[in-house]
């Protein structure tokens, strides 16, 4: 059995440009093109998000202030409906036996690294640790720069930090809409009724910037 590199673009118009530069013959399948030596597949944009809190635990199915505030130890990971076709067959390819390499082509930036790192995280067993992580850093689509990135791909250890800043984001960004979302429809709804009052980490201050003007 060959070994394999696996690509992971953004989306599917980006593993299709890649395969038009990338060495060798390529056979297009549903889900991914393979060849001699690459698989190439892609994800739609975000596959896998953090649950929502009553898909943690069933005590939060009830909006309650004494709740509150919910800080889990771990974010549990969800497919998203719509893609989770997607999400199945690239873990069928992550997980394959021949792939010993795979390699991170979102896009260049924080939310390309939290596309792939959760998918990752969600597809994750013991076998994925044995495989070697690679970041292809892509600033243009041109086939010279896909061909130069190609030639310097970074090490996984080189993105931490950025993949720690697209982690921070996203659990930031649930800790504070679900909590404050709670809390304010609890307080709007104390005498009765269910006033949801959505709460967000960048939407209330945007919010607050148009009630000012």
């Amino acid at each position: 059995m060959t070994d394999k590199i696996l690509i992971i673009a953004e989306k599917p118009s980006v593993a299709s440009d890649l395969v038009k530069v990338l060495p060798g013959k390529f056979t297009k399948e549903k889900t991914y093109f393979e060849g001699d030596d690459y698989v190439v597949s892609f994800a739609i944009g975000h596959l896998v998000s953090i649950c929502y809190p009553e898909e943690m635990d069933p005590i939060y199915q009830k909006w309650d202030m004494d709740n509150l505030p919910i800080l889990p130890e771990t974010f549990a990971l969800k497919g998203l409906d719509g893609t989770k076709s997607q999400l199945n067959a690239l873990q069928k390819l992550i997980r394959r036996k021949d792939i010993k390499e795979i390699v991170n082509a979102c896009d260049a930036g924080r939310e390309g690294e939290l596309i792939f790192k959760y998918i990752i995280k969600f597809v994750w067993n013991t076998s994925i640790a044995q495989k070697t992580f690679k970041r292809l850093w892509l600033q243009s689509m041109t086939a010279d720069a896909i061909r130069k990135a190609f030639a310097s791909l970074r090490d996984n250890s080189e993105m931490l930090p950025l993949e720690d800043t697209a982690l921070c984001r996203s659990e930031s960004d649930w800790l504070i809409g679900i909590n404050a979302t709670r809390a304010l429809t609890g307080y709007n709804s104390r005498k009765g009724g269910f006033f949801l009052t959505p709460c967000g980490r960048v939407q209330t201050p945007t919010l607050s910037l148009l009630v000012k003007r």
